[in-house]
């Protein structure tokens, strides 16, 4: 039997498997396409590649609006007030959407600083000066390690940098 009547089909099949594959984004990432009407919902965007432990400036974000009836996913970052001084965790690129557990709040106490640290019950406030073993954002529960006992203990980062820990 001769290729040669085949041979148009036979091509035809390998250019569109070919420009499939370079088309289709890997499996588990999704690139936001952006729609010359604007009548989608508008979200922001890397407009270049952001590093890990970078902190998200408006200028690395781009606007575009997506393709109407296009929904962005649960889990994503797509405003300006979610993203503005926030740390990359982890490499997030142009034209992706950024997820939630991408990103996160800047360290309010790093490790090894030395912190305050105050126990209040009713009208009895004691404070103690530490240091602490890991770094945390306002509301983490972060190490820390008495000054004068060195006894280890566990708190929560306050606002103003201070660890508040409780009764147990």
């Amino acid at each position: 039997m001769s290729l040669s009547p085949l041979r148009p089909f036979l091509l035809c099949a390998a250019l569109a498997a070919a420009l499939a594959g370079v088309c289709a984004p890997a499996f588990g990432e999704e690139t936001v396409v952006a729609a010359s009407q604007p009548a989608g919902e508008v979200v922001l965007i890397p407009d270049r590649v952001i590093y890990p432990g970078e902190t998200i400036a408006p200028g690395a974000l781009k606007e575009v609006t997506l393709v109407p009836g296009k929904k962005k996913p649960d889990a994503v970052a797509t405003r300006l007030e979610e993203l503005d001084g926030k740390i990359a965790k982890r490499t997030l690129l142009p034209g992706h959407y950024i997820p939630v557990n991408a990103i996160r709040a800047p360290w309010l106490v790093e490790q090894g600083a030395p912190v305050q640290v105050i126990f209040a019950a009713g009208a009895l406030t004691i404070s103690a000066a530490a240091v602490t073993l890991e770094p945390g954002s306002a509301g983490d529960l972060v190490k820390v390690r008495n000054v004068d006992s060195g006894k280890i203990f566990s708190g929560t980062v306050m606002a103003d940098g201070t660890i508040r820990i409780g009764a147990s």
